[in-house]
């Protein structure tokens, strides 16, 4: 039997951390029965064409949305790290501190697409066990079933409900002005939706 640690990698710009991260989560230690779970907002995101909201705010409120995840670990190193931000890096890094751990890498679908222009993306599939949520097709896999032809054989499946939340779309509803409690609160915890407010996040003026 093994019993080396599980230790999961999860990233994004986590702008801001919402219902649906906070579920991959906790779906994720379960599953994979994950020992640890780090979070690890981005720092230079590269491909991203928007300006993220300055890094000091996304670490706040992302060890606000995961306090309730015990596994969960907020690490900041890649916005500690100088320059753009690759996932490579990190693992690598984290393979270097933890040799003897089982890594998991946790994408959700959008993120699988888009996985074969990451830097050094067929290196990653040797650090990583990677895992995608996504949303099943027909009964069908959907891009876990294409990466089984596509990109590795070796991807696994995060099974969770689909949830319908947009960090986009988040952003966009504190931008027109407060916004009702009650309708926030099917999208971020108490804790970020306060956050958010007390910092006038996301307003356009």
């Amino acid at each position: 039997m093994n019993h080396a640690k599980r230790l999961g990698i999860f990233g994004g710009s986590f702008d801001p951390p919402h219902i649906a991260h906070i579920a991959l989560a906790k779906h994720a230690v379960e599953q994979f029965g994950l020992n640890e779970l780090r979070i690890i907002p981005t720092g230079d995101a590269w491909h991203k064409a928007r300006t993220l909201t300055p890094s000091p705010h996304r670490l706040a409120m992302t060890r606000l949305a995961f306090v309730d995840v015990p596994q969960a670990v907020v690490d900041p190193r890649e916005i500690d790290r100088q320059g753009a931000t690759y996932t490579f890096d990190t693992l690598q890094a984290l393979k270097a501190e933890h040799p003897d751990a089982d890594l998991y890498l946790f994408i959700g679908a959008d993120q699988a697409n888009a996985f074969k222009t990451w830097h050094r993306w067929q290196e990653i599939l040797g650090l990583a066990t990677v895992v995608v949520a996504d949303r099943p097709i027909d009964g069908q896999g959907g891009v876990v079933s294409q990466w089984h032809n596509a990109v590795s054989p070796d991807v696994q499946r995060l099974d969770m409900p689909s949830l319908n939340v947009s960090a986009t779309e988040i952003r966009a509803h504190f931008a027109q002005g407060p916004y009702p409690a009650s309708k926030m609160s099917a999208w971020l915890s108490a804790a970020v939706q306060h956050y958010i407010e007390k910092h006038s996040l996301y307003r356009l003026n």
